[in-house]
């Protein structure tokens, strides 16, 4: 008979413990600070004596008793209340400083060293990407913005600012759009909201479909809605509910027509500095593979270099990208493939023309296909990673065949939360 698992308890469910004064030594990697016990407090920062409220290991913060120099103003009116960030009481050099220092741990626990540089910094009003939940309102305007911090309920936003301005002032529009989504009491819609070179494009997820969707009243409200707004785009899980234009981004010298609810880097800032670090690193290369190319973030900047092969799991990406590669004359040839790079990776013997290869997998990162890459004889490898633990996983696949890690762009890209990016690029 198989023995239950111990219970691990987590600082949720940890014993309840009396108020408290302390001391505040670090911040962790959720962005809380964390004191002796250890015990760990939101908005706190390195060196401050707080007092904390009774509670489990994770508690709130009764009083800031000696504020570190650190400390600033949040910029924001919902800070605090809303779920959305973390670290708008942090001073910026201090914080991107943090977030580097993380990084480098995340390497270290690998036994990785490598040349870290300047990170990328987004600013603030430059996200061209929101998502958005939407709860029951007024009838023709419903309560939208992000989750309440420890809470299913909506901070109903009135001011953004990470949010590019032209999204900001779209939120009252966007609150009409939302209106007529609650016909069924299961519903908890999410606008997935882009701002695009044609205007904006939004994808509703979470709409109840098991009573038959929305009536046909509601789709007349809101495609109204969306008109009277010159919203580019509206689709319901992929499914297009109303449209005037279609959106598209300017991706290098390629026009790319978003499929609906496509992944898009989300500053547009930040995608020209990785992209600019891995056309750098790409230079002198005769033949490229972009493996979780997406709708063409990098490929269509690579192929100034050389020939591209590009490669997505998302159909309607690669399609998206093909029907691009029209719009961008001059640039070496890109042929494009279809192919779910974790159940069927490009194999070493695929990539023997191939000489670099960049890969962007998703959060979970590329195990399979960086096994394939190691056993390759690729000369050149360029990761992009959302996710840090998982790029060390597979770097170090890499460094165990012969690689090199030569150095890493850190990017801090989602501004006031502890979520860092990066691109790191390897040589054998």
């Amino acid at each position: 008979m198989r023995r239950p698992r111990p219970h691990r308890a987590r600082p949720t469910d940890a014993p309840s413990g009396p108020p408290v004064e302390v001391l505040i030594e670090a911040v962790g990697g959720e962005g809380d600070g964390i004191a002796a016990g250890p015990l760990y407090a939101p908005f706190t920062l390195p060196g401050e004596r707080v007092r904390l409220a009774a509670g489990p290991q994770r508690r709130e913060v009764e009083a800031i008793l000696q504020a570190s120099l650190q400390r600033v103003t949040p910029p924001c009116p919902h800070f605090g209340i809303c779920g959305g960030c973390a670290l708008q009481h942090w001073e910026h050099n201090a914080y991107l400083a943090w977030k580097v220092e993380r990084l480098i741990g995340t390497l270290a626990r690998e036994r990785i060293e490598t040349e870290v540089l300047p990170a990328f910094a987004a600013k603030p009003h430059t996200r061209r990407r929101l998502a958005l939940h939407a709860r029951q309102g007024k009838r023709d305007a419903a309560r939208l913005g992000f989750k309440t911090r420890k809470s299913w309920d909506v901070v109903d936003i009135s001011a953004c600012p990470i949010a590019d301005p032209a999204l900001e002032a779209a939120l009252p529009a966007l609150r009409r759009l939302a209106a007529p989504l609650f016909e069924h009491p299961k519903s908890a819609p999410t606008l997935h909201v882009t701002l695009t070179a044609t205007g904006i494009d939004v994808d509703i997820s979470g709409v109840e479909r098991k009573s038959g969707g929305l009536s046909a009243d509601a789709r007349m409200r809101m495609a109204e809605y969306a008109a009277a707004a010159d919203f580019a785009r509206v689709t319901m899980d992929g499914e297009v509910a109303y449209m005037a234009r279609q959106p598209t981004v300017r991706i290098g010298a390629a026009t790319v027509a978003l499929p609906a609810g496509a992944f898009l880097q989300a500053v547009p800032e930040a995608e020209a500095a990785m992209g600019a670090m891995v056309v750098e690193s790409a230079v002198g290369a005769e033949r490229i593979a972009d493996l979780f190319c997406g709708v063409g973030t990098f490929t269509f900047r690579l192929a100034g270099v050389a020939p591209v092969l590009a490669a997505d799991g998302a159909a309607p990406a690669v399609r998206a990208l093909s029907a691009a590669i029209s719009t961008a004359p001059g640039l070496h040839g890109i042929t494009a493939e279809a192919r779910d790079l974790t159940r069927r990776p490009l194999l070493a013997e695929e990539m023997k023309r191939i000489d670099t290869v960049v890969f962007d997998p998703p959060r979970a990162g590329a195990a399979e296909q960086a096994a394939e890459i190691a056993r390759s004889g690729v000369a050149r490898a360029i990761g992009v990673s959302c996710n840090p633990a998982t790029f060390v996983r597979d770097a170090r696949t890499l460094i165990d065949a012969g690689f090199t890690l030569e150095r890493v762009l850190p990017v801090d890209q989602f501004l006031w939360s502890p979520h860092v990016e990066l691109v790191g690029v390897f040589t054998r």
